[in-house]
């Protein structure tokens, strides 16, 4: 089989090139649009937060209840290889400008970088103007827009980032510290907000990665962020009050309300599950206290002290996903509608477990950057699951095919449409890249997943880890030294993926490309 592989992979290299052209420089008019039949559909993009794959019924793992989305998974296109990054800010700046990170320069969380410029590129925690967001083709195409929840694409000092690269780890305020919100109400910084980059309304985005900023003490607080008081400059607070996860859907319904005439498109950014882990309620936190361990994942309250208030958290995003699908239902918006979920990484090791996957939030194994993922448009999408790996770039060209706005996009886009695939039909086999060129959990790397293969190689040292994963889906099984024909050609491959883009490595490192 290696040699097949490898007598494969030569006659095809010619084609990889031309890949490299078309999949990193494409754009969207190249896309095939949806056929429409009438008016644009409407559009809820729900991301939940630090939300792993087995975290959700859906996935095969019912341990945390998530009723409202195993329901709609019945009727949905489900991924079973959706990837993100493996940490927040990249996975959204991937996300909302459909390119790779080493374009947006967004590599990692600033503040949780590590090492010193010559073995990081550190990252930005501003996306800059130059960087079109999906959200601004749809403006144009008429569509009303409003965020809602984490945005996170801006840094809390914009103006340190106009010289890059930086030779120092970004830093942020202190909990509780408010002399920023100033300077950010400001139109040189809204222009980094989500009002400027499209939307019609933001509420709760800011430059926050977690709603506990607020709070002098934080984490440590009994609110967190999620109990009212929320404390969020960009949420009004209301006598009517309780958890942030209600009052974010609660401000969505209300704008869907009033915009239901026209299209429209939610971008439902919950902080949830995120921490802190705030117990939803006393008795939803006593109900995940007492159940048995679950025998495929490892999940048991007592192996995490946050376990429980994590699983209540879930419980309540999926409780609101309920409330809006029920909300669209009462409302005849049901079948012109198209709902996305899914996750911007992996679940916090600080908060759950998951023994059928290697890794965690921050790690470029699977359970840091496997994600779930679902599609629902009624009509529209073939109920299923799909196998196809899908990545966070493929999202700004889907919805530009699923708003009729593919052939008005003339900008780069690393990523394609899904919506064959949510159709039910197939796409051309293609590699998927990462590149982290800054250290955090981990050091600075590249990966790279074809087929059933997945390499990752360190950009400092040099060395490579390869794995099967459908032998190996615990990426247990370092396979470089047995499998050196497949190590050698994804390793060419990933090198010349770089070569080919430019793609900067930190300066310590001792690789070519």
């Amino acid at each position: 089989m290696t040699r097949i592989w490898m007598v494969f992979h030569r006659l095809t290299t010619a084609l990889l090139l031309s890949t490299f052209f078309y999949s990193y420089t494409v754009s969207a008019s190249d896309v095939t649009a949806v056929e429409s039949s009438g008016d644009n559909p409407n559009i809820i993009f729900i991301l939940a937060d630090d939300l792993g794959y087995n975290d959700v019924g859906f996935n095969g793992v019912e341990w945390v209840e998530t009723p409202n989305l195993n329901k709609l998974a019945d009727q949905s296109v489900v991924f079973d290889n959706a990837y993100m990054y493996p940490l927040c800010s990249p996975s959204r700046a991937a996300l909302i400008t459909g390119k790779d990170s080493y374009r947006t320069q967004v590599y990692s969380v600033p503040v949780l970088e590590t090492g010193d410029s010559q073995v990081s590129i550190f990252s930005r925690g501003t996306v800059q103007k130059e960087h079109t967001f999906f959200s601004e083709p749809l403006n144009r195409a008429g569509y009303r827009l409003a965020h809602f929840g984490k945005w996170h694409v801006v840094g809390p000092y914009p103006e340190k980032e106009s010289t890059y690269p930086f030779d120092e780890i970004g830093t942020q305020p202190k909990d509780g510290d408010t002399g920023w919100i100033e300077k950010h109400m400001t139109p040189e910084y809204q222009a980094y907000y989500p009002e400027q980059r499209g939307y019609h309304r933001n509420v709760g985005g800011s430059w926050w990665g977690d709603p506990a900023r607020g709070y002098a003490t934080g984490y440590k607080s009994k609110s967190g962020g999620y109990v009212a008081p929320f404390r969020n400059p960009f949420i009004e607070a209301k006598e009517s009050d309780k958890w942030l996860t209600d009052r974010l859907t609660d401000e969505a319904i209300r704008f869907i309300k009033e915009n239901k005439d026209h299209p429209f498109m939610v971008n439902l950014n919950f902080y949830a599950p995120h921490r802190p882990s705030i117990p939803r309620s006393p008795e939803l936190l006593e109900k995940y206290r007492q159940k048995s361990k679950d025998p495929v994942t490892g999940k048991l309250a007592s192996l995490r002290p946050e376990m429980a208030a994590f699983s209540t958290m879930v419980e309540s995003v999926d409780e609101n996903v309920g409330r809006l699908i029920e909300f669209l239902n009462e409302n005849n918006l049901r079948d012109n509608t198209v709902i996305i979920f899914t996750s911007d990484n992996g679940f916090h090791g600080t908060q759950t477990v998951d023994n059928t996957l290697r890794g965690k939030k921050g790690l470029i194994y699977e359970g840091g950057i496997k994600v779930p993922a679902l599609m629902n448009w009624p009509h529209h999408v073939k109920p299923g699951r799909v196998d196809t790996p899908i990545f966070v770039t493929d999202y700004f060209p889907t919805l530009l095919d699923i708003a009729n706005e593919s052939e008005n996009y003339f900008g780069t886009l690393d990523g394609r449409s899904i919506m064959p695939l949510a159709r039910g039909e197939t796409l051309p086999a293609r590699p998927l890249f990462w590149h982290i060129a800054a250290a955090t959990k981990q050091p600075a790397l590249s990966a790279m997943r074809e087929g059933d293969w997945k390499l990752i190689q360190f950009l400092v040292s040099g060395e490579v880890e390869l794995y099967n994963l459908a032998n190996d889906p615990k990426e247990e099984n370092n396979l470089v030294q047995t499998e050196t024909v497949v190590a050698n050609f994804m390793t060419e491959k990933l090198e010349l993926w770089r070569k080919h883009n430019d793609i900067p490595l930190p300066p310590a490192s001792s690789l070519a490309y």
